[in-house]
């Protein structure tokens, strides 16, 4: 007979019928009650052996983590914290797990452990929860944009730009390291290498994602991106995960109305199928925050969060009055603030950005319109010639979440903005001729798919939260 997932047994259809279950054992107790997980749901379904029935070197093989098939009668439990049980008349180890070398059992391991462990850790209780979370979250943003009309665009994972301007990427090449043709002044021939120029592993699907929208009107990036960026920090991977939709003939509200409307999606999406997953981790993050001192407690459990983006309109501020209100409030003026806002121009960071949300404005928000010199090229300048039209989408917990902006859609002026920066148009010729052949006012957006998953997940380091991260002397597995 085939096996029923555990998922769909704990819902007690099958009552008095006989099912089959297959997954691997959280625990075995005296035993007799063994605790099976396939991984469908964050509940186990109980197990229970009579000891009459099967060979005690059978028994001897069961340990946690073993692979076990077993079939029986699905019965109502008479213990506690199950409804269901399986009462077992055929049993089957696939895989034993010797208790000795397994490192996964059932006591409480660091997160430090178990990213060691990268490879077992989804067998756990909190990273099966984050795991189902982002699954659940990834199906969401297609779902919410195949249904608004949004085409599947994907970008090229090797460019020859830089869409963020920074440097910091990934270099592609299959020259010889220990043979590299040089140039007459000595520098690396990359003429000779497999693209017959320098490319790298691309930061950003975004200025590919504008050419398609100036054709296909709605589209969306959903793919891995690469940062070579040498930083250690709970909010940094090497290797994420973006989402990025472009639309022509949005202007910079569209763009707010659309992300708002998104997230809000997303999020409302998850928290309706992702249940027991989401309050055995709201309980786990109310546990830790019962370990910080007051005053780092973020005050919200992570169901509160949620909700509190879901059901709150976010408030729209530009840049100018946000800077006005963190320069006179009491953090700021009594230096409580570890970067201090002495006036406009001034990168906001994420002890600004939480303050404005958390404390200030008591709901998500969205700030706008911000100086020129702090962000990229291809955002569209308005008309003081200070500002440009870019948005920031700020949440509790995590300060930004979304950066975008309407694109600068006028040749001379995209064009001056690029020398401004010292970028070359030959690098970027392909981009210019969008604003050629057929220019439009456009909008788009980015949202780094692993900062929305430590959002809904209630974890604080960005590296939990994806199945094998990748950071500075890091990528094992």
């Amino acid at each position: 007979m085939k096996h029923t997932k555990i998922v769909d047994l704990l819902t007690g259809k099958n009552l008095l019928h006989e099912v089959k279950a297959k997954g691997w054992v959280r625990t075995f107790r005296n035993n007799q009650f063994i605790a099976l997980n396939d991984g469908s749901t964050i509940n186990n379904i109980q197990c229970v052996v009579d000891l009459d029935k099967f060979p005690a070197e059978l028994l001897k093989k069961i340990h946690t983590g073993a692979a076990l098939s077993v079939t029986g009668t699905l019965v109502e439990s008479q213990g506690a914290g199950q409804t269901v049980e399986i009462q077992v008349n055929k049993l089957k180890v696939y895989g034993e797990a010797n208790p000795e070398e397994y490192p996964i059992q059932p006591k409480k391991h660091s997160l430090e452990f178990l990213r060691e462990n990268a490879h077992l850790r989804v067998r756990t209780n909190i990273f099966g929860a984050i795991m189902r979370v982002r699954s659940t979250l990834s199906y969401a943003v297609h779902k919410y944009f195949q249904e608004n009309g949004f085409f599947y665009f994907n970008a090229p994972i090797i460019t020859g730009s830089d869409a963020e301007g920074a440097g910091e990427m990934f270099r592609v090449t299959n020259l010889d390291l220990n043979n590299l043709p040089r140039t007459e002044e000595g520098n690396i021939n990359f003429k000779e290498d497999f693209f017959g120029k320098t490319t790298n592993l691309t930061v950003s699907g975004q200025l590919e994602a504008e050419t398609y929208a100036m054709a296909l009107g709605s589209v969306y990036t959903f793919g891995p991106t690469f940062r070579a960026e040498n930083s250690n920090t709970s909010r940094h991977l090497a290797e994420f995960w973006m989402i990025e939709p472009e639309v022509a003939f949005n202007d910079l509200d569209d763009n707010m109305d659309l992300a708002e409307d998104f997230i809000k999606y997303v999020i409302k999406y998850t928290l309706e199928k992702c249940q027991d997953d989401l309050v055995f981790l709201d309980k786990r993050l109310q546990d830790e925050e019962k370990n910080k001192p007051q005053a780092e407690r973020s005050g919200m459990s992570l169901l509160e969060k949620l909700n509190f983006v879901v059901e709150n309109n976010f408030k729209r501020v530009s840049y100018t009055e946000a800077v006005d209100i963190l320069r006179n409030c009491k953090p700021n003026k009594n230096k409580k603030f570890k970067y201090i806002i002495d006036g406009w121009g001034a990168d906001l960071q994420s002890e600004h950005e939480r303050y404005l949300v958390e404390k200030h404005f008591k709901c998500p928000v969205i700030l706008f319109d911000y100086p020129a010199e702090i962000k990229a090229f291809y955002m569209r300048m308005n008309e003081d010639g200070k500002t440009v039209r870019a948005m920031d989408i700020l949440f509790p917990g995590i300060g930004e979440i979304v950066g975008g902006s309407e694109r600068e859609e006028r040749y001379d002026v995209l064009v001056e903005k690029m020398k401004a920066m010292g970028i070359e148009e030959e690098e970027l010729w392909w981009y210019l001729d969008t604003r050629k052949f057929g220019t439009a006012p456009h909008s788009g957006f980015g949202l780094g798919f692993e900062r929305l998953v430590l959002f809904a997940t209630g974890m604080t380091n960005i590296r939990d939260v994806i199945p094998f991260p990748r950071t500075p002397q890091s990528a094992e597995f």
